[in-house]
């Protein structure tokens, strides 16, 4: 361990990165720097500056990267239509690796001779924050404490910290009894009552959004532009990426859109019980999907949703810089180019309704072909049998054969 000088540490100032920080300092005899990243978890982070300040750290890294964040990884996601096991929509998988890479960079900006993180060893979080620093130094050093230590419950880290001098922030009420994560694309629960999975989540639990019964009784209407496949817009005022994600979160969460309750197959092979609410995550899904139900070629589409399940099992086990998702990335982006225009959703008691799409240079939608009306020519009816006994050959065959 001497030959561990400096460590730059994943710090939220909370219980288990401040044990992480004095057990790195003690176990290691090395120089801790922090970094503490805003990605719109909703937390105010001067206070992590402070306790880190008081433990002796002299390197502090505190970084807005909301921004960052959405337009460089959550949209790119979402124009994949990622979604995991088919209700995840991956807001805390998407957000490893930004916080990893920005690990390793500060490592290489301050001479750091390894990176750590406090995520635990039966979690999906280590192999995300691993397999990026792997992937892009690939001689970087990991320090994982909840692998080498023997501090395995939240009794013996309060122990830990009361003996170390360790300032420990006690809530009101115990604080909450979830394991929680935040950030501009959703919130997450795990553990306590949600270890059962027969047991209905208590209602104070969820934060974002309101219960959909007791939602507005009036719908409310909103419209989203699209440009290349991102969002742009909302009802004609164009905004910056975290702007609008976090105007969407507002205006879908007071409707009660975006809850999940799931059992889902964490990477590390356990089922794992956990609760998201991600409202406007849950609108633009809906609405890129009307999108590119427009502009984008039938192939192409069916193509997508072919290779998603891949992309988004890439995303939940941490291959963000993987060669295979970047190349998938190059395949889904060569799509968007044409995916312009706005949808018009409507949010009600929970749910959230497309009632129209529209794109003034780029639908493939043509009403005199679709018409049930005189199509004038445009299209040959009689075609269809030779098409239809084309495809039908094989199953003729088929037939004959079982008579």
């Amino acid at each position: 361990m001497s030959d561990v000088r400096k460590v730059v540490l994943a710090y939220s100032g909370g219980l288990d990165t401040s044990v992480i920080l004095r057990w790195l300092q003690e176990t290691y005899g090395c120089e801790v720097v922090t970094f503490t990243a805003d990605i719109g978890q909703g937390e105010e982070l001067e206070p992590a500056r402070r306790k880190a300040e008081a433990l002796g750290v002299k390197e502090i890294y505190v970084e807005d990267l909301r921004e960052t964040f959405v337009r460089d990884y959550v949209f790119p996601m979402l124009r994949a239509n990622a979604v995991y096991e088919g209700e995840y929509l991956l807001g805390t998988s998407i957000a490893r690796p930004l916080i990893a890479r920005r690990l390793v960079e500060i490592a290489h900006e301050t001479g750091a001779d390894a990176i750590a993180h406090g995520a635990t060893g039966k979690g999906n979080d280590q192999v995300r924050f691993e397999l990026t620093a792997y992937a892009l130094d690939p001689d970087i050093r990991v320090i994982a404490p909840w692998r080498e230590w023997d501090l395995t419950s939240r009794e013996k880290l309060l122990a830990y910290a009361e003996a170390h001098g360790i300032p420990v922030e006690r809530k009101p009420g115990g604080g909450s009894p979830y394991s929680m994560d935040a950030n501009l694309l959703h919130i997450s629960y795990e553990g306590g009552v949600l270890e059962d999975p027969w047991a209905e989540p208590e209602p104070d639990m969820w934060r974002w959004t309101v219960d959909p019964r007791r939602a507005p009784d009036e719908p409310e209407d909103l419209v989203i532009g699209f440009e290349r496949g991102d969002p742009v817009s909302v009802d004609g005022e164009r905004l910056p990426p975290a702007a609008l994600l976090a105007r969407l979160n507002e205006r879908a969460g007071r409707h009660g859109v975006g809850r999940a309750d799931i059992v889902e197959n964490r990477y590390v092979g356990m089922k794992s019980r956990g609760c998201y609410e991600t409202p406007g995550g849950t609108v633009l899904l809906k609405a890129r999907r009307a999108m590119e139900s427009l502009t984008l070629d039938r192939e192409a589409a069916h193509l997508k949703d072919e290779l998603m399940p891949r992309y988004a099992a890439l995303v939940y086990n941490g291959y963000w810089f993987s060669p295979e998702r970047e190349a998938l990335q190059a395949l889904v982006d060569a799509t968007q180019a044409h995916v312009n225009g706005e949808v018009r959703v409507r949010l009600y008691k929970g749910s959230v309704q497309v009632t129209g799409r529209r794109s003034a240079t780029d639908s493939l939608f043509d009403p005199a072909i679709a018409t049930f009306e005189d199509d004038r020519g445009a299209y040959d009816q009689k075609d269809a049998e030779g098409f239809i006994r084309l495809n039908a050959l094989r199953l003729r065959v088929q037939a004959r054969r079982r008579r």
